[in-house]
Parts: C-alpha cells; structure tokens; sequence
C-alpha cells in the first residue's frame, strides 16, 4: 500500500487541513479582540466592545486549544512513520 492510498494518512491529511484552517480562524478571532479592545481603550468602552473582546477570545480559545493539539498530534504521527520508514 502506498502512501497516496493509505487511508491513515489521508484522513491526516484531512485533519491537518482543519486544524489549519481552525487556527487560522482562531487567531482572526484574537485580532478582532484586540482591535475592538484598542478601538474601546482609544474611544468609549461601551458594553457592546467588551461583549465582541469577549466574545471573540471565548471563540478563538475554543478554536485554538483542539487545533493546536490535533496539528502537534498530526506532525508527530507524520514525523514518527518517516523514522519508522513507512
């Protein structure tokens, strides 16, 4: 079985390719939290700008703790069957 046809090694490829587009999304949600909290610190700090800096951190945490650890578990499993020679 080769590696294009082995069934392991496309669903890491699959998950890698979510968890990229997770953290990407994840660390968006930090930039919107950290502008509105500039743009709030910088004008008026309304209810609404503390609700979308919280909002937005609560969601890219979310979004951020299970991609890190499916894309560290994901290149550590690709890194472990080079060594092996799979």
């Amino acid at each position: 079985m080769t590696s294009h046809h082995d069934p392991v090694r496309a669903r890491r490829r699959q998950v890698a390719k979510y968890t990229r587009l997770a953290n990407r999304i994840g660390y968006l949600f930090y930039a919107v939290a950290i502008v509105t909290f500039v743009i709030g610190f910088v004008g008026s700090f309304s209810s609404a700008v503390s609700a979308i800096v919280i909002s937005s951190l609560i969601a890219g945490s979310v979004l951020l703790a299970p991609a890190i650890v499916l894309g560290y578990a994901v290149k550590a499993a690709e890194r472990d069957d080079l060594e092996r020679g799979l």
